[in-house]
């Protein structure tokens, strides 16, 4: 079986991982193209994934920007997809969708967002994917006739205690003291970002301060450029050792979405300072049916530092979260094992699925 990944965040690659490996062992091409975004190509370079860069600037963040840039990737994979002839093509981009009708060659549309989260988007990819690969509880708009759910969470394709094993010599080259806490600063540039808010530098300041009050040492990880003040935080690692630094936190504080789904499932606490607070399913289900993750809009800053009083007050934090981790680990099944089978099987396996709703319990 040939089959075309293409990838356009360093947590698509991720999640398909796993996957990948698994079908390259299985003897089946897998051809990977990417464009530049963060840590991706650092990622896979590391992996030591064949992979082709086909937009290796970065795209400006405008609207007129984002619409030019699909044109474009458009028009440089077209010829490759007719090179390669892959059986199957999967990514979040529109850009696989759209190629896939037009060649009629079987596509999956993968992501864990709200159709109302990335409305923009769906609405140009919905229409011309052949199936929608996402959480049981994402919200797919209209299309749900096209939905593949899953017990779990994309995140989960590469933090599942069978596939992540947490390295404590990784966090002891960078870190010396045993009780941290990790800032994220999101960048807030995808497509979906527009209007939305984060973390303030008024907020950041108080947050350093309140955290070093109570003996955290701080750590800042920014996807974005930052005042020459805060430098003395930042937290300088290769991108492969991330969710290590991440597993053996006591705290994360961020204004990212991904980075509070993975902290929930290596079961870290976390507070999002989001203008998405109350509006992402994935992140909704972790936050009241597990109590992983707790999110506050930007504009409640009072809000925000009470529940931070919380957290301080509760004894073995670690521990505690640890346990409702394991709760919700329980509940879902392996993501990668599933999504291996998925694609072998594909479009069998979307018959298999509607015949019997509970087959995929096999993969627990």
């Amino acid at each position: 079986m040939k089959i075309l990944f293409y990838f356009g965040h360093p947590a698509q690659y991720l999640f398909a991982r796993e996957t990948i490996k698994q079908l390259i062992k299985k003897e089946h091409q897998v051809k990977i193209i990417i464009k530049t975004k963060d840590v991706l190509e650092n990622l896979l370079k590391y992996d030591g994934l064949e992979y082709e860069n086909i937009m290796p600037n970065v795209r400006g963040n405008s609207k007129l920007s984002i619409t030019l840039s699909l044109i474009k990737r458009n028009l440089i994979l077209l010829p490759k997809v007719l090179k390669f002839k892959p059986n199957l093509m999967i990514g979040t981009d529109a850009t696989i969708a759209q190629l896939g009708r037009l060649l009629n060659i079987h596509r999956v549309t993968i992501l864990e967002d709200d159709y109302e989260v990335i409305k923009t988007l769906a609405d140009i990819t919905y229409p011309f994917t052949e199936t929608i690969f996402c959480p049981n509880v994402c919200r797919v708009g209209k299309w749900d006739e096209k939905k593949v759910g899953y017990e779990g969470y994309m995140k989960l394709g590469y933090l599942h205690p069978s596939i992540f094993i947490s390295n404590k010599n990784i966090v002891d080259k960078y870190i010396a003291s045993p009780n941290y806490a990790i800032i994220r600063l999101a960048k807030l540039t995808a497509h979906h970002d527009f209007n939305a808010s984060g973390i303030t530098n008024t907020v950041l300041d108080k947050l350093i301060h309140s955290l070093e009050e109570n003996s955290f040492k701080v750590l800042l990880s920014t996807e974005d450029i930052i005042d020459d003040k805060y430098h003395k935080y930042l937290l300088n690692i290769e991108p492969s050792d991330m969710h290590h630094i991440l597993d053996h936190a006591s705290l994360l504080i961020c204004d990212s979405q991904s980075m509070s789904v993975e902290a929930s499932i290596l079961g870290v606490p976390s507070l999002r300072v989001s203008s998405f607070a109350g509006k992402i399913s994935v992140l909704d289900e972790l936050e009241h049916k597990y109590k992983l993750t707790f999110g506050i809009n930007p504009n409640d800053e009072e809000k925000l530092f009470n529940k931070l009083d919380e957290l301080y007050s509760i004894k073995e934090i670690k521990d505690e979260f640890k346990s409702r981790r394991d709760l919700m680990i329980k509940d879902k099944i392996n993501v990668s094992n599933f999504f291996t089978w998925f694609i072998e099987n594909y479009p069998k396996s979307i018959l298999i699925l509607k015949e019997n709703s509970q087959y995929q319990e096999k993969f627990k």
